[in-house]
């Protein structure tokens, strides 16, 4: 009987703790179904990323053709692409060399240049940072008084604690978001690429220093060839209005032919100050290139004669994806904007951060270095995902997505602006030979028609009238030779520039 009795409260006892361990499981199968429950549109967040249908992404179409045409452009076979060559190589003189160089180290806009490119690297590592952990360290010391009708008040006050209730810390603390989806890395990378694409800003901004300094130096080379090419017709016409005079005193000429040279000598003579005008500012707009004050500027009027080349070393259309600076800069800004897209899209995920400390605190500071009673320390981590302001990030994201198709856009323009620039200047190189020999051609004739002309009207046999249009013209046309020259050089200055010569 007894050993029944006891068996049965064995078997009772047993089987209320089996209750005991259902319930308690159910309690737990609660919790975490509970949690579960909470986490869901955690889960569920990354579904819910907006379709970009509307606006879809793309990539770049290029179908460059096969060779440049419309110019006298050489075989890649034959030489050396001029882009390739640096721009010492290309300009010989040593007047222009030695204002560009002046150039690269002085001139403000490269300055500023510079100055981008230092900006944009130190934002470069601060994305860079930001994937790391942050860990700071803190010292601090306050005073706390809790009020007397209060829980704690009151739980001080029967424990024996100080109304006033000093506290001394010291120690390190951590934060640290976890980059699960890569936006942390994806922005640093961004970061990285929108700083390349400054360094090839700056080289963009040295080829067109380049050329706008050589253009400038070929200008003022120019006028200084029509000012002397203009003195010596105003000298012409000087002897001429002098045999005009003479004649008028011999009574084989009249005042009208006196007063029309006069005025023609007179004209002449304003147009050389108008010369000297221009002179002094395109000296000046060199001077400003170099970064320095207006002075004369030194050169070599023997430049201006030297022979063009009869064929252009273009190389092949696809070099200009390496030798222009635009597109390589436009090229990277596009890759910087696909992660762009990346990390707007990696913000409809939860992310993860993680918080830490750990340090000594004491309200006495007699006992805050006691270890371990003083240690103090702290962990915790969480997981937050956008629920109410997510129409703000589906903005995001689509802007994102817009900038990268833009982005797109503005990189097949920059391409095909360079090819039609490089073709456009090798025709204009080439039609404006073929015009500087014709040109050259109507200067000789002209110049021998003064002499006929002077012949014929000291015999009478030609009035005033044709040997002053015969000087005009002549005058007119070596003006027009002159400039047609300089527009060649200017052609070829661009050509090296349109083949993204000059920054290296």
């Amino acid at each position: 009987m007894t050993r029944f009795q006891i068996s049965s409260s064995c078997v009772a006892n047993d089987r209320r703790s089996i209750q005991l361990r259902i319930r308690l499981d159910l309690r737990r199968c609660r919790v975490n179904l509970r949690r579960l429950f909470l986490c869901a549109p955690l889960l569920l967040l990354p579904a819910c990323i907006p379709s970009l249908e509307d606006n879809p992404p793309r990539e770049p179409e290029l179908e460059l053709p096969a060779a440049f045409s419309g110019g006298p452009t050489a075989s890649s076979a034959q030489a050396e692409s001029l882009a390739g060559k640096t721009w010492r190589d290309v300009f010989d003189d040593p007047h222009l060399q030695a204002l560009i160089g002046m150039a690269m180290d002085r001139n403000q806009e490269m300055n500023i240049q510079l100055q981008e490119m230092i900006i944009a690297k130190n934002e470069a590592n601060v994305r860079d940072g930001e994937v790391l952990p942050r860990v700071d360290a803190h010292v601090g010391a306050g005073l706390e008084k809790a009020g007397a009708d209060t829980s704690q008040g009151r739980a001080d006050e029967a424990n024996g604690v100080p109304e006033h209730l000093p506290d001394f810390n010291f120690g390190l603390s951590a934060s640290w978001e976890v980059d699960l989806w890569g936006k942390l890395r994806n922005a640093a990378k961004a970061a990285r690429l929108r700083y390349l694409a400054t360094t090839q800003g700056r080289k963009l901004m040295q080829t067109h220093i380049v050329a706008e300094i050589a253009n400038s130096y070929y200008d003022l080379l120019a006028l200084d060839r029509q000012l002397q090419v203009l003195k010596r017709n105003i000298a012409l016409q000087r002897n001429a209005l002098e045999v005009v005079r003479l004649q008028k005193e011999a009574a084989r000429g009249t005042e009208l032919a006196v007063q029309r040279f006069e005025a023609e000598v007179l004209k002449n003579q304003s147009r050389q100050f108008e010369l000297e005008q221009q002179i002094v500012e395109a000296e000046n707009r060199i001077n400003f290139l170099v970064g320095r004050y207006p002075q004369t500027v030194a050169r070599d009027p023997a430049s201006f004669d030297r022979p063009l080349p009869k064929a252009i070393a273009a190389g092949l259309p696809s070099d200009l994806l390496e030798n222009r600076p635009d597109i390589v800069e436009a090229e990277l800004l596009l890759r910087a904007a696909k992660l762009d897209v990346s990390v707007a899209k990696a913000r409809f995920y939860p992310s993860l951060s993680l918080d830490a400390n750990v340090g000594y605190e004491s309200f006495d500071p007699k006992h805050l270095l006691d270890t371990p009673a003083s240690i103090a320390y702290g962990i915790a981590g969480g997981l937050t995902a956008p629920l109410l302001n997510r129409k703000a990030i589906k903005s995001q994201y689509s802007s994102a997505n817009a900038m990268q198709i833009q982005a797109v856009f503005k990189y097949e323009q920059t391409v095909l602006d360079a090819f039609t620039e490089v073709t456009n200047q090798l025709a204009m190189l080439e039609n404006l030979t073929k015009s500087y020999g014709l040109q050259s051609q109507q200067v000789e004739r002209l110049e021998r028609s003064i002499e006929v002309s002077k012949v014929l009207f000291q015999s009478a046999r030609a009035d005033y009238m044709e040997v002053l249009l015969t000087r005009r013209d002549a005058l007119d046309a070596e003006m027009e030779l002159i400039d047609t020259k300089k527009k060649q050089l200017h052609a070829l200055v661009n050509i090296y520039e349109a083949l993204g010569g000059g920054w290296r």
